[in-house]
């Protein structure tokens, strides 16, 4: 496996729209930074799960692993979620997270702060892209026709239209 750079991830992004919507200033050398969805508080010992801004598509031929970042890791907030975002995975991601603060106080994370990298990792032999029921996950009707659009047109094989309509229509978390 090889870690895609920030210049092959901005080639997958124009191509995919493997993260949306990115942030130019979000890529480092090794992949991209998400963000959450809303400001949060988490008080010592709270475990919530907070939802990335950003829609993440995984290419079939690629997995991609979640670390979090530091700065959030030197205050305590632990990340619970496994680090692996299968391949062919669509939607926004749900972190799990829980305040293990040593000083035990409250620790806030506000829309918009770099909380966790996200790298993409090419593999190996044939492709088995997720199917799950949370692919398309806290994705609005209109996000989810977009990558529909996108699977169906660039990886028909792996994704045929009849089965991702089936997806849309059981996922499990729906945007309005």
């Amino acid at each position: 496996m090889t870690v895609l750079g920030a210049s092959v991830l901005n080639d997958l992004v124009a191509k995919y729209r493997v993260i949306q919507p990115s942030d130019p200033n979000a890529f480092d050398g090794d992949g991209y930074v998400l963000t959450v969805r809303e400001d949060r508080t988490l008080n010592y010992l709270e475990h919530r799960n907070m939802v990335s801004r950003e829609i993440v598509f995984t290419p079939p031929d690629c997995v991609a692993h979640l670390t979090s970042k530091s700065k959030f890791g030197r205050l305590g907030l632990s990340f619970l979620n496994s680090v692996k975002v299968h391949s062919g995975f669509v939607g926004r991601l749900a972190l799990e997270l829980v305040n293990l603060s040593n000083e035990r106080t409250p620790i806030t994370i506000r829309q918009g702060d770099p909380l966790i990298h996200i790298e993409f990792l090419r593999r190996e032999g044939e492709p088995s892209p997720y199917s799950g029921r949370y692919m398309f996950q806290f994705m609005t009707e209109a996000e989810t026709d977009m990558y529909v659009k996108i699977l169906t047109e660039n990886f028909p094989a792996q994704f045929p239209k009849a089965k991702l309509e089936q997806i849309k229509a059981s996922r499990l978390i729906k945007e309005d």
